[in-house]
């Protein structure tokens, strides 16, 4: 069995030399206030940089304590968390990355020594025979040719150049594109368990790619927009949409993706065009999630909130690396809800604990004649769908009918 245990680093030491008596008030006072403002400042500044960083090497925080090689393929042991012992199917990316394996249900959760196994089964890439580390993902397939579905490889003209993405004809609806927007740190491969769901409503499926998400072409200053700049190229998908024979567009967007949604829906010259968002473990509000995120990671609210002031301001661009600040205001849905006029469907879990679903409620609470919220449990982030796909599947597939269904004004009644 492999373990690894996190190494302790000592605690730093503090030396001081002896002051003379006249200068104890303002010498500690001001090298104590200059070492507090200092502190906070570089905590803000690594705190609002690693929000809209792209991450170089993907962090792999799962210890694989036991790869075991049975008669059936692999099974691996891993510890025991609310991730890794949860109901569904899941991948574990290992090896920077460059290994991918596809996870079954639970089948041994020892309370006991606090570990829990897993069937392997599927390894897209890599030699899992020997991961020490990797991390679980929502995401279960490679490619869509691993759910057994055909597609087409097509390039989208976008700003910053050509950005991949799947194309799947759809047949009864064929002339209604669902084009599918993964969120930050994922890419394509986060819309492919939904297209069984989409193929069964008889949709055409564009899955995207965006900029700074390692498939498409880079921003010039490679940081996330959380929204406000990545919205442009999936407006550039919409045009490849209509300029293929779509006459209406269904924006499913998972985690940033439905923030990316949301500005689609508010700033694109085809959002007549647009005739439902479907969101998953949406970011309705970035000002909540950075509050969130500084909380879970011990980061005092002073030091959060001026991290939140260097994302927002053109002061804060040479610690952040934006090549512009970002309006934090104009992302927050809640505060706009009465401007959300599209019929929304959101599916969110009462645990995620990376995007709460505070204000996934608040926005269904505040715009209820637009708005649907879909709560589950014991589902991670975006991964209502792994958790329960036979629910997800229905309710989405019933929401996507009744907009079919209904009397349009602005939209072809043959599709």
């Amino acid at each position: 069995m492999k373990a690894q245990r996190p190494s302790r680093r000592p605690s730093p030491k503090t030396t001081g030399k002896g002051l003379s008596i006249a200068l104890v008030g303002a010498g500690i006072g001001a090298v104590a206030g200059s070492l507090f403002a200092g502190s906070v400042s570089a905590l803000a500044a690594y705190f609002a940089r690693r929000v809209v960083t792209p991450d170089a090497v993907p962090e792999e925080s799962l210890a694989i304590l036991a790869v075991l090689h049975t008669e059936d393929g692999y099974e691996v042991i891993l510890p025991a968390t609310k991730d890794s012992t949860a109901p569904g199917r899941y991948s574990l990316f290992f090896a920077a990355d460059t290994g991918h394996a596809r996870l079954g249900e639970p089948k041994d959760y020892r309370v006991g020594d606090g570990t829990v196994t897993r069937i392997v089964e599927e390894v897209y890439s890599g030699d899992i025979g020997t991961a020490a580390r990797g991390r679980l993902s929502g995401v279960i397939f490679d490619s869509p040719a691993d759910a057994g579905i055909e597609f087409e490889e097509v390039q989208i003209p976008t700003e910053n150049g050509d950005a991949p993405a799947w194309l799947i004809p759809g047949v009864e609806h064929k002339h209604v594109w669902a084009i599918c927007v993964h969120g930050r740190g994922a890419n394509r491969k986060e819309g492919i368990r939904a297209l069984s769901t989409l193929g069964g409503l008889g949709l055409t499926s564009l899955l995207v790619s965006y900029r700074n998400d390692g498939i498409a072409p880079a921003a010039i200053d490679g940081r996330y927009g959380l929204g406000g700049t990545e919205w442009p190229d999936i407006e550039a998908a919409i045009d490849f949409a209509l300029a293929r024979g779509a006459n209406e567009i269904m924006l499913f967007g998972w985690s940033m993706g439905g923030a990316v949604s949301l500005q689609l829906a508010d700033k694109s010259s085809h959002a007549r065009k647009i005739s439902a968002l479907v969101l998953d473990g949406p970011v309705i509000n970035w000002i909540d999630v950075l509050s969130h995120q500084a909380k879970l990671n011990r980061i005092p609210e002073a030091v959060g909130q001026f991290a939140q002031w260097l994302l927002s301001n053109k002061a804060g661009r040479w610690m952040t690396g934006l090549a512009a600040p970002l309006d934090l205001k104009e992302l927050n849905w809640v505060e706009k809800h009465d401007q959300l006029r599209i019929p929304t469907l959101i599916l969110h879990s009462e645990d995620d604990d990376f995007v709460p679903i505070g204000p996934s409620e608040q926005l269904a609470e505040l715009n209820p004649q637009t708005v649907t919220l879909k709560r589950y449990t014991r589902a991670g982030h975006t991964r209502e769908w792994n958790v329960d796909p036979q629910r997800w599947d229905r309710e989405v597939s019933a929401f996507v009918r009744n907009i079919l269904n209904s009397n349009r004004p602005g939209f072809d009644a043959e599709n």
